[in-house]
């Protein structure tokens, strides 16, 4: 499947919204604050931007296809991102940085095997379209 951009954004707040929400209910129980989820809402709003960016540079691509590989690359980019925000920035108080990289690396984890695995076998025309559900 190659994601449109509208695709994208709608695959993300489903899974952020399902698979994303859970696995950030475990941690905001671990770790006994909600900050897990003020990150979740964080991670939902820059995945907005990437996706542009992330639609340009699939167009680009000779096959216009995103291999799980470049999937990876992305979402440690993203991480790096949000731990350069979230410690630079100081907006929130930060959770510990062995905190952040398990929140953070069970929610991509999570939303990365559910869209390949789950999501091609229950949503077909998910898969057929696009990432759209609309």
């Amino acid at each position: 499947m190659t994601p449109t951009l509208f695709g994208r954004w709608q695959s993300r707040f489903f899974l952020l919204g399902t698979v994303g929400s859970l696995t950030t209910l475990l941690f905001a129980v671990l770790f006994r604050s909600l900050i897990p989820f003020i990150l979740l809402a964080v991670v939902l709003l820059l995945g907005l931007g990437w996706d542009v960016v992330y639609d340009r540079l699939q167009k680009r691509r000779w096959d216009r296809d995103w291999p799980p590989t470049l999937q990876l690359a992305a979402g440690v980019a993203e991480g790096v991102l949000l731990a350069g925000l979230l410690y630079g920035a100081r907006l929130l108080p930060p959770p510990t940085p062995t905190q952040f990289v398990l929140h953070y690396t069970a929610v991509w984890l999570t939303t990365f095997l559910a869209s390949q695995s789950l999501m091609r076998l229950i949503f077909p025309r998910w898969r057929y379209h696009g990432g759209q559900w609309i």
